[in-house]
């Protein structure tokens, strides 16, 4: 039985039949009683909350009222990302383990260990950026809602690349300590944080313009770029491994990963277009253009330090490409210019390949048809 005092020692057992309650358990329970015996008092002139009265930020409505909902959809992203549970002690990992220490050459060691550093960290970032600077900005429940299963979710995540550092047997000191010291993660890392602690200040006011303004580019660029492209990279290194026969547990934890991150750039590219309709305000076209550009440069750094050997089928342009590629996708999504009109996809393969459709149990007792990202829509 759980101990409710401390869950990771067992409860006392319970009292037998035959055994009297003690007077002071009575007392209590007839005291207990006795409160409940009365009925609360109502509050008057209290109106029932009004749908369209709600808003994404800035709204006045009580915020402790679920229905009726203004936006279903974000339930509805809700009730999907409940359909995709896992953990990563489901998937079967012990190839892996002899694929890294005897079928990966040097460079693809290089490739994999690195991306693993990049996404633990980024997905502490992600975590922390929905649960103490986004959530708390929400003035619709369903909203949050949707954003409390996200940390949730960006908390597995974290512990899904943990599992796959330990299990393959890395330094996991040295892996978790590499976005301080390798310059082309570092960068990534410190635009994320640049970007996203304007809005974790404390006296934020999204009812002054500035602010708001502020607050709309990190939410672009977090749900765009940070979730929408670079999330996307970072899972395609992997996926170009598994195309070859490695590193197939690692590919298929990352296939779990991606369902729902695609569900958390298009939740966070929907609720962005929201606020816009909302509050009457756009991007501004020379800030936007400066941030992809910079989210580009860190991209292609990136890309050249992970792939600065080109692995089988999979190299630095690539990558590069594919994120032009991808970000044109979401600027499309969010109603915006097209940052680089005319770039191809440079992966054709991966829509299919980050697909979970499978006609087999991956723990044979345990059906992973679901339903949310069965096919998975990049848009």
């Amino acid at each position: 039985m759980l101990n409710w005092e401390d869950p990771f020692t067992a409860a006392a057992p319970a009292a037998k039949a035959h055994e009297a309650p003690q007077a002071a358990d009575v007392a209590s329970e007839a005291e207990a009683g006795s409160a409940g015996s009365h009925a609360p008092e109502p509050v008057l002139n209290v109106e029932p909350v009004n749908p369209d009265d709600k808003r994404v930020v800035n709204g006045m409505t009580d915020i402790n009222q679920l229905a009726p909902f203004k936006y279903p959809w974000a339930w509805d992203y809700f009730l999907n990302a409940n359909k995709n549970h896992w953990t990563p002690l489901d998937i079967n990992m012990s190839q892996d383990v002899h694929d890294y220490h005897h079928n990966l050459t040097l460079e693809e060691r290089h490739v994999y260990t690195n991306v693993l550093s990049y996404l633990t960290t980024s997905d502490i970032l992600a975590m922390r950026n929905i649960g103490l600077a986004v959530m708390e900005k929400m003035t619709a429940p369903e909203l949050q809602i949707y954003q409390a299963r996200q940390v949730y979710e960006e908390s597995l995540h974290t512990w899904t690349y943990q599992h796959c550092i330990e299990t393959i047997g890395l330094d996991q000191s040295e892996i978790y300590n590499r976005y301080r010291v390798v310059p082309a993660i570092n960068n990534k890392i410190q635009i994320a944080n640049r970007r996203l602690d304007t809005v974790l200040r404390s006296d934020i006011n999204l009812h002054n313009r500035d602010d708001l303004e502020n607050f709309l580019m990190a939410y672009i660029f977090f749900a765009g770029i940070f979730e929408g492209c670079w999330f996307y990279n970072g899972f395609s290194p992997i996926f170009a491994l598994q195309r070859r026969g490695l590193m197939k547990g690692t590919a298929e934890q990352l296939q779990y990963i991606m369902r729902d991150e695609v569900l958390h750039a298009s939740f966070g590219i929907r609720v962005a277009k929201q606020i816009m309709i909302e509050e009457n305000i756009t991007p501004d076209p020379k800030a936007m253009k400066d941030m992809w550009e910079e989210a580009e440069a860190a991209e292609q750094g990136y890309a050249n330090y992970i792939l600065r050997d080109p692995i089988l089928g999979y190299s630095a342009q690539d990558h590069s490409e594919q994120f032009r590629y991808i970000a044109n996708r979401r600027a499309n999504k969010l109603g915006l210019e097209e940052p680089y009109p005319g770039a191809e996809n440079a992966l054709p393969w991966l829509d299919e390949q980050a697909n979970l459709r499978k006609e087999k149990n991956f723990f044979e007792t345990r059906v992973t048809e679901y339903q949310t990202g069965g096919a998975l829509n990049w848009d």
